[in-house]
């Protein structure tokens, strides 16, 4: 049973969240600020956060930069509807998904359950794929560079293995979303944009300076061999 903790200060939403999470074969905790929420993260182990922006004590994006300190498990950012600057803050420090507020239980629970089916390896895709000097090794959610680790949330291990696996071929971004979040692009959505640009970054970097990711305008992103 895959365990998810809501971090949010607004406590009927919460228990209304838990309530149906629980419904749908999980087993939710909840805290309602974040540092009580970093708590329970210490105490115990869990497979996914659900993390609200707007908190007392420690907020949102304070919370996610502790918590990618030391774990890349699945975060899911809740975000003010409209605000495009959490949204894009949160990404750009690592949370794989956002879902607006107000939102239904059904949506997020929708959500829940594409992360947490991309973050676990299948079967078809344990093999080791290697190329060049770059390994992915699916069935333990590792990526290497010349035989380093490469530090990637499991959203931007998604969409590398994606573009990995079909490499010197132009991947649309709508693609990428269907594959790596499990679901369709919605209109106006930056989280490929957004995850891809902070891809590339680390995977530069690992390079010595390389460009290995390539923009195709108005088309997508392409992995170049």
């Amino acid at each position: 049973m895959d365990k998810i903790l809501l971090i949010d200060d607004d406590v009927e939403l919460v228990e209304m969240l838990k309530e149906y999470i629980d419904l749908e074969g999980f087993s939710a905790s909840t805290a309602h600020d974040g540092e009580a929420g970093l708590q329970v993260l210490q105490a115990d182990t869990y497979d996914l956060v659900v993390l609200d922006v707007m908190m007392p004590k420690l907020n949102g994006i304070d919370t996610l930069r502790r918590i990618r300190q030391n774990s890349n498990m699945p975060v899911i950012m809740l975000t003010a509807k409209g605000d495009d600057a959490d949204r894009i803050v949160g990404l750009e420090m690592g949370a794989d998904d956002y879902v607006p507020k107000p939102c239904t239980p059904r949506e997020l629970v929708a959500r829940i359950r594409a992360i947490l089916r991309r973050a676990k390896p299948q079967a078809s895709h344990a093999k080791t794929i290697t190329l060049n000097e770059l390994t992915l090794m699916p069935e333990q959610r590792r990526v290497e560079w010349a035989g380093e680790p490469l530090v990637l949330t499991s959203t931007e291990f998604n969409l590398l293995e994606v573009l990995v696996e079909r490499a010197g071929n132009v991947v649309s971004k709508q693609m990428l979303s269907e594959l790596a979040l499990g679901r369709p692009m919605a209109k106006f959505d930056r989280n490929i944009d957004v995850h891809m640009s902070s891809v590339r970054q680390k995977l530069t970097a690992a390079a010595g300076g390389k460009q290995l990711i390539q923009t195709v305008y108005r088309l997508g992103y392409q992995y170049l061999k």
